[in-house]
């Protein structure tokens, strides 16, 4: 049963239980040898109860929000007071849309004070709805908020060229940054400061971070990426072309026959490999949309973000994602050193050392790792300005 559900079943069962209650509790008698206990002060005392119960399961649900800034909720809220989901729509991107927000367990309790806020970005073929993408850390933060955004199985967290493919409107820039961040900041305590608002994400949502705070620097003091498609310049075409094969969906002829469940590598309507940045093929300069998206030819916009950079090395296995991710860490690395300016990077190999469940791959255990290791700087850097 959904959550939402299962507080509201447990409401009204206190509120039949008040009601029995009072019958139960009291003993049998006859007419003849007492009389009948007066009902009347029952009632307050079971309405009592009632109200008590409902207090309870409003203290546990989602706070309300209100629709603006072009977005329109589906239905309720589903989750708790402090980590729950609402569904939007948009005319800037085809579909319903799932944003999850993890508030501070003080955040009822303190109506007086703002919190700052991290926008976390997921990877491809991923969803808010997932209750993964809450990472413990993210979830245990004392301080802040976290809102993560849904930017579509393969969305690359930009204005596509193309808004006439199978796909629809895909508009996620504009749709995070002019409708997400301004719903939240109207219906959230949130400190709306640079200084006090960081955007960082894993895999796609680590090259989604790098764009918006290149992008909007005005928006966002800090910035991480972990395992992020960090480089889209021709010096990475193994980068260029996972992007590319989220679009064509070239990987679903590895799936193989259907057991029923859906095709990891299935990324949604097959679109043009130039759907998004244009021609991904550096021919006489056609690519030049790719080489002026590419976060580490931007580093420079970054000079007064703060930085850091988490990657494994994938076990030295081209099969696995994080190899080329190292790649892209270190080309950003290399590019930060060049323009002198200050970062934090944490490659961490094999994994050895880096949390009980992080082999140096692509995977959730190493990104649970580096938040815990992330979330406590932030909160401090937070903390720390003015």
């Amino acid at each position: 049963m959904p959550p939402a559900r299962l507080r509201r079943a447990r409401a009204a069962l206190a509120a039949l239980a008040a009601c029995l209650l009072p019958l139960a509790a009291t003993p049998a008698a006859s007419a003849a040898s007492a009389p009948a206990a007066p009902a009347a002060p029952a009632a307050p005392a079971a309405a009592a109860v009632r109200a008590e119960a409902a207090v309870r399961a409003d203290a546990d649900a989602p706070p309300p929000l209100t629709d603006g800034f072009g977005l329109t909720q589906v239905g309720a809220a589903t989750g708790t007071a402090t980590n729950f989901v609402v569904t939007v729509t948009t005319a800037k991107v085809a579909g319903p849309h799932t944003i999850r927000i993890l508030l501070p367990a003080d955040y009822a309790q303190r109506p007086d004070k703002r919190y700052p806020v991290l926008y976390f970005l997921h990877g491809a073929s991923d969803n808010p709805s997932d209750p993964a993408l809450a990472y413990p850390a993210l979830t245990a933060a004392q301080s802040m908020i976290t809102v993560i955004p849904d930017g579509g199985l393969r969305g690359w967290y930009t204005d596509w060229l193309d808004q006439n493919t199978a796909a629809g409107a895909q508009n996620w820039e504009t749709f995070h940054l002019t409708q997400v961040l301004p719903f939240v900041d109207a219906n959230l305590r949130t400190r709306t400061d640079r200084a006090h608002r960081a955007v960082g994400g894993l895999s796609m949502g680590g090259f989604g971070a790098l764009h918006y705070a290149q992008d909007r620097p005005d928006l966002f003091g800090q910035v991480l990426t972990m395992s992020g498609a960090n480089d889209l310049s021709t010096d990475e075409m193994i980068i260029r072309g996972a992007v590319v094969a989220t679009l064509t969906n070239a990987g679903t002829v590895l799936c193989g026959p259907s057991d029923g469940h859906p095709c990891g590598l299935d990324f949604g309507p097959t679109v043009s490999s130039d759907a998004v940045f244009g021609t991904p093929y550096p021919v006489f300069n056609a690519d030049w949309r790719w080489n002026a998206a590419d976060p580490v030819a931007r580093a420079g916009l970054l000079e007064h973000t703060g930085i850091t950079v988490y990657t494994g090395n994938g076990n030295n296995n081209p099969a696995d994602m994080e190899f080329w991710a190292e790649g892209t860490a270190k080309r950003l690395k290399q590019r930060l050193d060049a323009l002198g300016l200050p970062y934090r990077y944490v490659g961490y190999g094999d994994g050895t050392g880096w949390g009980a469940d992080c082999h140096g791959g692509h995977t959730p255990g190493c990104w649970a790792q580096d938040l815990a290791d992330y979330v406590p700087r932030l909160e401090a850097a937070f903390a720390a300005a003015p």
